[in-house]
């Protein structure tokens, strides 16, 4: 079986507002990059977005070293937070629906199909594949701002000018 390590990150332009997503794909001497977004999303969905993003751009099943910065991902898994949200039919502890329960049961179809180590790094501190994470998701969710830019209504004072 590869061996492949996955580097991730999201980021939004408020939250919600419009994100991006990013992962770093490396077998051997061999990378990929990987980026998108969404108009209206929150950092939560892009984080988890960029999980499954990098998962699914896999052809085979693979032994995975998957790197994020979020908290919120990483430790769904080693934590065991999933296992209990699907235990109480996706509900949280205090009893409220889990949020992007969507995009968790895509990434929990992905983790059967390749061997997922989950390993935390900290943002920000120089990592070189996490810097570039986060700054092909930063660029992605530029990308989404100026699309959400374009579709805006224009002002009265716009009106006047068209």
């Amino acid at each position: 079986m590869r061996e492949v390590e996955i580097y991730t990150d999201g980021a939004c332009s408020g939250n919600p507002g419009p994100g991006g997503w990013a992962a770093i794909l490396v077998y051997g001497p061999h990378e990929k990059e990987l980026s998108g977004y969404e108009t209206s999303t929150t950092n939560n969905r892009m984080e988890l977005r960029a999980a499954i993003e990098g998962l699914q751009a896999l052809k085979e099943p693979c032994r995975v070293k998957l790197y994020s910065d979020s908290a919120y991902v990483v430790n769904a898994f080693r934590q065991g937070w999933l296992e209990r949200w699907r235990r109480t039919g996706w509900r949280t502890a205090d009893r409220q629906p889990v949020e992007n329960r969507d995009l968790w049961e895509r990434l929990l179809e992905l983790v059967t199909v390749h061997q997922v180590e989950w390993r935390k790094v900290r943002g920000h501190a120089g990592h070189a594949y996490n810097e570039r994470c986060d700054a092909l998701a930063r660029a992605a969710a530029r990308r989404a701002e100026e699309e959400v830019r374009g579709q805006r209504d224009p002002g009265p004072r716009d009106r006047d000018l068209l």
